[in-house]
C-alpha cells in the first residue's frame, strides 16, 4: 500500500504544479493525470479529502465497494483510510477525467482552530464510497461556490488566510450535513427497505439462541449485513426516526427483555445471558435507564396487575 503524506507529493503523483500553501489545496479533477496507476492501486492519504467530482471516468473503490461518478457527487475521506482508484488508461488526462474538485486538507492546518476537534464529528468521512452524496444543481453550485473562494483565498497568504479558509470549510460542512440529511429523506422507498431488514435481522438475532452466545448485536454487525457503513446506518436512521442504530438495538433488547420478564420465570441473571450480556449487572443498568424500573420490579409489576 502506498502512502501519501503531504500535498505536496499528491501534486506530484497527479502531475500538477507545487501547491502554493504546504497544508490546503484545490485541485481541478480535469488537471489530474495519472501518469503511473500503480500507485493508486491501494493507497491512503495522511489528511482530509473532500470531492466534488461529475462524468469521472476512472472509478474510486473504498473497501470492497466502486463508485462511478457518472452524475455530481461528493465524497469525503479522512486520514488513512484505505482507498483504490481503478483508472481505465496509463494517462488521464484533460476532459476524459471529468469535472469538478478535490479540497485537500492536512490536519496541520486545522491545529489551534475549533474545527480540529469538531471535524471528526461528521460521520460521512466514515461512510462508504458507494454512499456518496448526490447534489442537485442548485446543491453543486453552492458547494463549487465554496471549493473556488477557498482556492481564491491562499492565493495570497497572511495572517487571515487559515481563519477565512477554515469559516468556508465549516459552511462546506454545515451544508453537506443538511444536503445527506434531505437525500436520506428523500430516499424513503429504499431507506425503507434497510429499515425492514434491519428490524428483520434484529428479530432473529434475538430470537436464535445460537447468535446470542456471542454477544449483544452490534451497529456493525447490522451494518455488515445491510452492505453499508456502521456511520451512514446511524446517520441515516437518527435523520429518519430520532434514533441512532445503538438505540434501535437497545430497543428491541429491551422489547424482548419484557417478554422474558412477563411470561417465563427465568431469573434476571438467566433472562441477561439469554439475551447476550456477559454480566447480569450490565443488563440491569440498561434496563433501569431505558424503563426507570429494575427488571425485578417491572416483573412485580406486571405480577400485580
Amino acid at each position: 500500500m502506498n502512502t501519501i503524506n503531504s500535498i505536496s507529493e499528491f501534486h506530484r503523483l497527479v502531475t500538477l504544479p507545487e501547491p502554493l500553501h504546504p497544508l490546503i489545496s484545490v485541485v481541478s479533477v480535469q488537471d489530474m493525470r495519472f501518469a503511473d496507476n500503480t500507485v493508486w492501486e491501494h493507497f491512503s492519504l495522511n489528511f482530509y479529502c473532500i470531492s466534488l467530482k461529475k462524468d469521472v471516468t476512472g472509478k474510486v473503490k473504498y473497501g470492497r465497494q466502486y463508485y462511478d461518478y457518472n452524475k455530481g457527487a461528493m465524497t469525503f475521506t479522512a486520514p488513512k483510510q484505505i482507498q483504490s482508484l481503478d483508472a481505465p488508461h496509463d494517462d488521464i488526462l484533460g476532459p476524459e477525467a471529468g469535472n469538478g474538485y478535490a479540497l485537500l486538507i492536512h490536519p496541520e492546518f486545522l491545529y489551534s482552530h475549533p474545527l480540529a476537534a469538531t471535524i471528526k464529528n461528521y460521520g460521512f468521512f466514515s461512510y462508504a464510497v458507494n454512499e456518496a452524496l448526490h447534489l442537485s444543481e442548485r446543491e453543486e453550485k453552492n458547494i463549487a461556490d465554496i471549493f473556488q473562494k477557498i482556492s481564491d483565498e491562499y492565493q495570497h497568504i497572511d495572517k487571515h488566510t487559515q481563519d477565512i479558509i477554515l469559516s468556508q470549510v465549516d459552511l462546506l460542512l454545515n451544508y453537506s450535513n443538511r444536503f445527506y440529511e434531505r437525500q436520506f429523506i428523500t430516499r424513503k422507498a429504499i431507506n425503507h427497505d434497510v429499515l425492514t431488514k434491519m428490524e428483520q435481522l434484529l428479530n432473529n438475532f434475538f430470537d436464535n439462541k445460537d447468535t446470542l452466545v456471542n454477544g449483544i448485536p452490534t451497529v456493525e454487525f447490522l451494518a455488515s449485513n445491510l452492505n453499508i457503513s456502521a456511520h451512514y446506518l446511524s446517520d441515516m436512521l437518527r435523520t429518519l426516526t430520532g434514533q441512532s442504530a445503538q438505540q434501535h438495538i437497545h430497543e428491541k433488547l429491551i422489547e424482548k427483555a419484557k417478554e422474558y420478564l412477563s411470561t417465563t420465570k427465568l431469573s434476571v441473571a438467566e433472562i441477561a445471558y439469554q439475551l447476550g450480556f456477559e454480566y447480569p449487572q450490565s443488563f440491569n443498568k440498561l434496563f433501569k435507564k431505558k424503563m426507570n424500573v429494575s427488571p425485578l420490579e417491572f416483573r412485580q409489576t406486571f405480577i400485580n396487575y
